[in-house]
């Protein structure tokens, strides 16, 4: 790609440390119940969206059936509120009878029937965060193999009604326990966000080696100033954060609530722009039985997704904050591309920012450059050729950018990465 040695070396020389079961290599993408959904449980009176085992059926058929799935949307995880409040006669989970008639095992069975992947919401604590029966120290081993006798694919687990000293032994044991059950179960650590996200107090070496993906901060709402809070707090400790994610171990911003009530059309693709430069799990918190096509469009962007997934699984990083309030943005990716994202903070108009690939520290060369949500190629750019963007108010542009060549051959090498159906290219040959 050709970026300051600095920042590759940082990227390449981190050890990967990563729980032994192989899973999320990539950031894991799907859709999860709390944001949109909470603990709604009052299925008399709105049995279409309180958490039951008809909502995550009806979001499973949506993501098996409306293009999410082959976009690598593949989870539906359940959160709180999903259990019974008695464990049963042998000291085991259940399900609410009521909400959940069919038990998990039988949900799990139909999420997997079409393609997809169950995950469910646990506790290191008495309690769950919504009064649920939690996971007590001695209760860890049963729970673990409760979830794998129900063939689930994904636990997480909260830290609720529990001390410092409980998770630091809690944690740890439940990564334990889920190996031990010999079922691939992808794990979700809550525990940094209990702990104010930071060292000395959270030990990111040790979360690589033992849970998948971690909450750092705390749970995302539906408003722009809280996407803006939790972009903030993770950019801001970008030093600590980002040496600690890597394939099969993520920091995780929480859930995306594009398609939601809070966030306009610009500061849904910001939320998107900015969650793929961060290598976080896509997890949507949405309807997606009522979901704008707007918002679809922003979700389901192929070069977007791609960015997100990209194999190498470098997080990327924040280089600039300009006085007039817009910040740029930089990802590392395979085949020496690269991300860059420009957002704005700006609230009044469009701003024309000027800048060069020269100076956002790209090497000598020639690039070539696609606008990600534009969905269209603008052609050869020389690193120190001077160029426009214009950022809309709160959004993004965010480009993906090839690795320095001639220009035929950095076309040919684009036609090649951005081919295919969804992506509705426009070959006008837009240049800066």
């Amino acid at each position: 790609m050709g970026f300051a040695v600095a920042f590759c070396v940082l990227a390449i020389t981190v050890p990967i440390f990563t729980l032994d079961n192989g899973l999320m290599r990539t950031p894991p993408m799907g859709w999860l119940a709390w944001e949109r959904y909470r603990c709604d449980i009052d299925c008399q009176n709105d049995p279409k969206n309180c958490i039951s085992e008809a909502l995550f059926r009806d979001m499973a058929d949506r993501l098996s059936e409306d293009g999410w799935r082959e976009l690598g949307y593949v989870y539906i995880n359940i959160d709180d509120c999903w259990a019974s409040m008695d464990r049963d006669a042998n000291g085991r989970l259940q399900a609410d009878p009521k909400r959940f008639p069919s038990g998990i095992p039988h949900l799990a069975q139909y999420i997997h029937d079409r393609g997809l992947k169950l995950g469910i919401y646990g506790d290191m604590g008495t309690h769950t965060c919504g009064g649920y029966p939690g996971t007590t120290l001695d209760d860890i081993t049963t729970d673990a193999q409760t979830f794998a006798d129900w063939e689930v694919d994904m636990l997480k687990f909260d830290g609720c009604y529990s001390n410092a000293k409980e998770q630091e032994k809690g944690y740890p044991a439940m990564s334990k326990a889920l190996n031990a059950t010999g079922r691939p179960i992808a794990y979700s650590c809550s525990w940094p966000a209990y702990q104010g996200g930071l060292p000395p107090k959270v030990n990111y070496t040790q979360l690589g080696e033992i849970c998948n993906l971690w909450r750092n901060y705390g749970d995302i709402q539906d408003s722009w100033s809280s996407v803006l809070t939790i972009a903030d707090w993770f950019f801001n400790n970008q030093d600590i954060l980002q040496p600690a994610a890597g394939p099969g171990r993520w920091n995780d911003p929480d859930m995306l609530v594009v398609g939601d009530f809070g966030l306009s059309m610009e500061q849904s693709r910001s939320q998107m722009a900015l969650w793929a430069i961060m290598a976080a799990p896509l997890f949507m918190s949405n309807d997606l039985r009522t979901i704008s096509s707007g918002a679809r469009t922003i979700l389901q962007n192929r070069v977007a997704i791609g960015i997100n997934q990209d194999p190498m699984g470098v997080q990327g990083r924040r280089l600039l904050v300009e006085k007039s309030g817009i910040e740029v943005f930089w990802r590392p990716l395979s085949d020496k591309a690269s991300a860059l994202v420009f957002f704005s903070r700006r609230t009044d108009m469009p701003y024309r920012y000027l800048t060069s690939l020269a100076k956002l520290h790209y090497t000598h060369g020639t690039y070539q450059i696609y606008d990600v949500f534009a969905e269209r190629e603008l052609g050869p750019l020389k690193d120190s050729t001077d160029f426009v963007v214009s950022v809309n108010p709160t959004g993004v542009v965010m480009w993906y950018i090839s690795a320095p060549a001639d220009a035929d051959q950095n076309s040919a090498h684009m036609g090649e990465k951005l081919r295919g159906p969804a992506l509705h290219r426009k070959s006008d040959g837009i240049l800066l």
